[in-house]
């Protein structure tokens, strides 16, 4: 008889340490997953400036642009939560559309070959930051869903387990940024 017990004692202790490892486990993913945004988002903030240097050697006169996209860098590199980063980036992102915009009328900017490769190189940022968030998102589900789901959202409860917030991108930024050569 206490055999029994002793061994249904340690079933259920190896039950609630597997439950608190799968959410240490993923908690760890949520923070290396928003590591691999972080890194990406300073790629693209550092890419900007050259973006910028370069299309104010042909169009000098779009100053207001200039300026939006130096405020709202530097505002998306100063926010700190995914809902304030997601915010600060969904603005640069507009900006850089206005930027985009201002270099159509240029075509000598157009061909220059410093402007194609900051918007390839800039391209293929935004590429991986999509891939990034996308990854990012689905270990933030998989720790939400653990941790309101029974019997592991108690021992969540115990050791201070928090919901994580999606990294979202706001309705006007969904559809594809038309980049042309």
């Amino acid at each position: 008889m206490v055999l029994a017990f002793l061994g249904v004692l340690i079933v259920i202790a190896f039950l609630l340490i597997g439950m608190y490892n799968s959410l240490v486990q993923l908690r760890v993913r949520c923070d290396s997953a928003w590591s691999d945004i972080d890194v990406q988002l300073k790629r693209r903030h550092d890419l900007i400036p050259n973006l910028v240097e370069t299309v104010k050697g042909y169009a000098a006169h779009e100053k207001g642009t200039f300026e939006n996209i130096a405020k709202f860098r530097s505002q998306a590199m100063q926010a700190t939560t995914p809902a304030d980063k997601a915010a600060a980036e969904n603005q640069l992102t507009g900006a850089l559309k206005s930027l985009f915009a201002v270099a159509e009328n240029y075509p000598q900017l157009k061909a220059s070959e410093e402007f194609t490769q900051l918007q390839t190189s800039l391209s293929q940022t935004e590429d991986t930051i999509q891939n990034s968030r996308r990854y990012y998102n689905a270990v933030v589900r998989d720790l939400n869903t653990k941790i309101q789901s029974f019997p592991t959202n108690l021992i969540a409860g115990m050791f201070g387990f928090q919901l994580r917030q999606f990294f979202e991108v706001a309705e006007a930024d969904r559809e594809p940024v038309a980049v042309k050569f």
